[in-house]
């Protein structure tokens, strides 16, 4: 679904209107609940929206996230756009009682009038520890089954698990979603894109000894969508600082490098596909 061009944030009066010979951005993921974004918000999202990013998307990463999340997005209404899942890093012991808990925020909110955008951030990661294996795998199914009770897509995390996470996702072939923050080989990238869904660009294909450029040959720009991760993962050259949606463009600038067309094509391409994806209402 297409995003309204006329939206309010901050100091922006309501009539705002996009530049459509100078195609917006949209920041597919990032962690605007964050603390480090708590004072001055509204006038760090001012900027973002000054600089060209035209909606933000704030995944939720456990249940004691479900109120931050949902209150920031309720505070910008027509700017930010919320999801809700358990993260695989926050599968513990009472992963069961955090499962109930979004499941009851999911339901709840997928009946209001301002409805989530998607479940997430969800999927497996082995990187640090794989003593909750299992759970981790079955948190997930849960969640995919919510994706698909609900029609939503889902963003999904992978690290050091990719056989197992793509074989979880063939479980549920009518649930399409984005492999966020997507640092993967060229094979990989072909079955993620095989099986309907995108590729997330962020910072790290930016960074100097990033091999993604060569990965990405031969996948189409109708299949990548960009986000920041932010507070995390800020491009070269503000790579280690706080991140920001609008840094995007260095991302953006990075693509167009890479698949030979301009900067606003690739903003162009990559925005539609995000809308493609996401059902995001103003």
């Amino acid at each position: 679904m297409a995003i309204a061009v006329y939206c309010s944030v901050g100091a922006l009066p309501l009539n705002y209107k996009l530049d459509i010979l100078n195609p917006q951005m949209i920041d597919t993921h990032c962690h605007i609940d964050d603390p480090q974004y708590a004072e001055g918000l509204e006038a760090f999202l001012t900027e973002q929206r000054e600089d060209g990013v035209e909606a933000i998307l704030v995944p939720g990463v456990d249940a004691t996230s479900v109120k931050d999340v949902l209150e920031v997005c309720d505070r910008f209404p027509e700017y930010l756009f919320p999801a809700l899942g358990l993260h695989p890093e926050n599968v513990k012991e009472d992963w069961e009682e955090q499962l109930r808990v979004l499941k009851e925020a999911v339901d709840q909110r997928m009946s209001s009038s301002n409805p989530l955008i998607a479940i997430g951030e969800i999927g497996l990661d082995y990187h640090w520890d794989v003593s909750f294996k299992e759970q981790q795998h079955e948190a997930l199914r849960e969640q995919m089954r919510w994706a698909e009770q609900w029609n939503l897509p889902v963003m999904i995390h992978s690290r050091d698990a990719t056989e197992d996470t793509l074989n979880i996702l063939r479980e549920f072939p009518t649930v399409k979603g984005v492999m966020h923050c997507f640092s993967g080989s060229h094979e990989v990238a072909k079955q993620v894109v095989d099986m309907g869904y995108y590729l997330g660009i962020g910072g790290v294909l930016t960074f100097k000894n990033c091999k993604l450029a060569e990965h990405l040959v031969g996948i189409p720009l109708e299949r990548l969508i960009l986000e920041t991760d932010a507070p995390y993962m800020a491009p070269v050259p503000h790579r280690g600082k706080r991140n920001e949606s609008r840094w995007m463009k260095y991302v953006a600038e990075r693509l167009a490098e890479i698949y030979q067309c301009s900067v606003e094509h690739v903003n162009e391409v990559t925005t539609a596909n995000a809308k493609a994806l996401f059902v995001i209402k103003l």
